[in-house]
């Protein structure tokens, strides 16, 4: 199998966002000329080309730095393990938003899903989990959507798995990452009734996650957050997804187990 030049690359994220020659060229004020020639390997782009054709393409971060490597650069960003001394204040920020979010459910996740780090209000979805599934790294989409995790309790479930599936295939179109795909598939085997949004009610603004838990159903709907202006891989692919009571019982009832702890 022929190693992907950093020409192939650059025409794989061109085609990805649906731009002709002419529309990057444009873009990124380059000839057409030129870019075909980096394209089809006659020219080899500068480091500085790289990057601003990555810019115009908002390519990931993890992916500039394979096409520099492909070009014969160094890689450009960092991709710093999450546990080291430099990206304690990232762990920091991440734990005063998760622990500020308290009572309602909160996790950081890395760019498979999987859980970095999460508040004590996450526990009430962990509850009845097959052990199993808890076992680091906890990939939450799976503990989510797995028969044996949280979908024997999720009401809409059909719906629900509808919405995840369309947020990972937005996803996979940005990033193009293998093992999102093989993520979607094997989750899209899963029992669960055909995903589908559906037509949203008249009222409904977001797509809820109704749960049933300890003879309530309960309702959540999820805000996702992103670091602004991240500078390496690790940051750029982290996300916080936050909870929050999308109506009074399950506001009251959250409230009750916040206070339940503090008396115990």
């Amino acid at each position: 199998m022929r190693t992907q030049t950093a020409g192939d690359l650059l025409r794989h994220w061109r085609v990805t966002r649906r731009l002709s020659q002419l529309e990057l060229a444009g873009r990124a004020e380059t000839s057409t000329r030129h870019l075909s020639f980096i394209e089809t390997g006659r020219a080899t782009p500068s480091r500085q080309m790289i990057l601003h054709l990555s810019d115009e393409l908002e390519i990931p971060l993890r992916e500039r730095n394979r096409m520099l490597l492909a070009a014969g650069y160094a890689p450009v960003y960092a991709e710093p393990e999450l546990d080291t001394p430099a990206m304690e204040p990232v762990r920091s920020a991440i734990r005063q938003i998760l622990a500020g979010h308290e009572p309602h459910p909160a996790l950081a996740v890395d760019a498979g899903w999987n859980m970095v780090d999460a508040n004590a209000g996450i526990a009430l979805f962990l509850e009845g989990a097959d052990p199993r599934l808890l076992e680091a790294p906890v990939n939450v989409l799976r503990l989510s959507l797995h028969p044996d995790g949280l979908a024997s309790r999720i009401i809409n479930l059909a719906e629900w798995r509808g919405h995840l599936f369309e947020r990972l295939q937005r996803q996979i179109d940005v990033s193009g990452a293998p093992e999102l795909i093989a993520l979607l598939q094997e989750l899209r085997g899963y029992p669960g009734g055909e995903e589908s949004p559906g037509l949203p009610d008249p009222d409904q603004a977001v797509v809820p996650m109704r749960y049933r838990y300890d003879g309530h159903d309960l309702a959540f709907i999820s805000v996702t957050t992103v670091f602004g202006t991240p500078m390496n891989v690790t940051v750029a692919e982290l996300a916080i997804e936050a909870f929050f009571p999308a109506d009074a019982v399950t506001a009251t009832l959250l409230r009750e187990r916040i206070a339940i702890r503090a008396d115990a």
